[in-house]
């Protein structure tokens, strides 16, 4: 199970510094993706706070790097879920904002799941 944890994790890092790469690269199509209708169209303030989240997605990304060499499956495992709420907290801002249900719950949503188990099975796994 811990093989399958960090499979999954480092799969989870590579994704989310590739999702905050591409809101400093392209901010105005990563803000189509995340689900929010009506973002206003690109100008300097708008993508500098998009700016903003890109880096925190790779400072997340690098995290859980950070957890994956330090060897510890049971922290790592922990930390994705607490890592979680980000998926879910993002769900609810999409849902509150008038997004669709599907982006919602088909990005943010199965993004949660799918970090919680990568979390159990790390937790689980770990002896």
């Amino acid at each position: 199970m811990v093989l399958i944890g960090y499979s999954l994790s480092g799969l989870i890092a590579a994704a989310i510094i590739f999702i905050g790469l591409r809101f400093l690269w392209n901010p105005a199509v990563a803000a189509l993706g995340y689900g929010m209708p009506g973002s206003p169209s690109p100008s300097a303030r708008f993508t500098g706070w998009l700016a903003v989240k890109g880096v925190r997605d790779i400072a997340s990304g690098l995290y859980v790097v950070l957890l994956m060499a330090n060897g510890s499956p049971r922290l790592l495992g922990q930390f994705m879920l607490v890592a979680s709420l980000i998926a879910m907290g993002d769900a609810v801002i999409v849902l509150r904002s008038g997004g669709s249900r599907a982006a919602a719950f088909g990005i943010h949503g199965v993004t949660a799941l799918v970090i919680i188990a990568t979390g159990v099975s790390l937790i689980a796994g770990a002896r």
